[in-house]
C-alpha cells in the first residue's frame, strides 16, 4: 500500500495505484474515510499505528465495493470503532439495491452489503469532528463528501476522478469512459460537482488519482464539460 502524507491531518492509503482511502487526524485520533478494497484492512491498521493513532470512526462516502471493501474485517477489530454513514446510501450496504420514490438514472452496480450496522446516519450539514458532510448524489444515489473545516481540504469520493485530470463523474470521455460507466445519474452528478465547485475548496481528495492542491479551476472546468454533457449550464 501506498502512503502520502498530504497534509499534517490527511493522509492517503492507495492500493494497486488506483484505489484510495484517507486517515484523517483528529485530536482523539484517527477518521477513516472509505476502507478501500478487500485485504486493505490490515494495512490500514498498520499505517495508523505506525503514525501513532488509532481508528475511532469510519466513514463512507458511498458503499461500491472498492470503498467498503475492508469494512466488516476492520470493524472487526477494532470494536469500539464509530461506523458513519449516508442515511440513503445505508440501505445499499445492507444490500438493499431498490429506488426510492422519485429516484431515477441507470441500473445500480458496483454495491456491495456489510455485516456492519452504522452507529450514525448522515445527512447534509452533518460534522463528524473536523468533516463537514455535503450531499453528492449522481454517482450513487446517496453519495457523500467531506469538508475539513481546519483547512478547506474536501475529500469528494467518486464525485470527481484526477487519474486523467479532473473529471467529474458521470462525464463521459472516449479516452476514460469509467466516470460515466460506474456512475448512476449524471444529471445530478453534474449538479453535485457544480455544488462541490461552489464550496471553493483548497485541496481536492478523491478516490481515484492523487490530491490536487488548487482545484477549483479545473473542477470548474470539469463540472462544466459535464453539464454541457446534460445539455445544462455553468452559472
Amino acid at each position: 500500500m501506498q502512503v502520502v502524507d498530504e497534509t499534517p491531518n490527511l493522509i492517503r492509503l492507495t492500493r494497486f495505484g488506483i484505489v484510495n482511502c484517507f486517515l484523517v487526524r483528529e485530536a482523539d485520533g484517527f477518521t477513516l474515510v472509505d476502507l478501500n478494497i478487500p485485504g486493505s484492512a490490515e494495512a490500514i491498521l498498520s499505517v495508523a499505528a505506525a503514525r501513532g493513532a488509532s481508528i475511532h470512526r469510519v466513514l463512507l462516502t458511498h458503499a461500491h465495493f472498492d470503498h467498503v471493501g475492508s469494512l466488516d474485517t476492520l470493524c472487526n477489530r477494532l470494536d469500539s470503532v464509530q461506523l458513519c454513514v449516508g442515511e440513503r446510501e445505508s440501505s445499499f450496504l445492507s444490500g438493499d439495491l431498490s429506488l426510492r420514490d422519485g429516484e431515477a438514472g441507470r441500473r445500480l452496480v458496483g454495491f456491495r452489503s456489510a455485516r456492519h450496522r452504522p452507529n450514525q446516519l448522515l445527512t447534509d450539514g452533518d460534522r463528524v469532528g473536523s468533516l463537514q458532510t455535503i450531499a453528492s448524489p449522481g454517482h450513487t444515489p446517496g453519495h457523500l463528501s467531506f469538508l475539513d473545516t481546519r483547512d478547506q481540504t474536501l475529500i469528494a469520493g467518486d464525485a470527481f476522478t484526477t487519474q486523467l485530470g479532473v473529471t467529474a463523474a458521470g462525464a463521459f470521455k472516449v479516452y476514460f469512459p469509467l466516470p460515466y460507466l460506474f456512475s448512476w445519474n449524471k444529471i445530478l452528478a453534474a449538479k453535485s460537482a457544480k455544488r462541490l465547485c461552489d464550496i471553493r475548496p483548497a485541496r481536492l481528495a478523491v478516490g481515484h488519482g492523487d490530491t490536487v492542491p488548487s482545484p477549483v479551476l479545473a473542477m470548474n472546468r470539469a463540472a462544466e464539460f459535464a453539464l454541457r454533457q446534460c445539455g445544462l449550464m455553468l452559472d
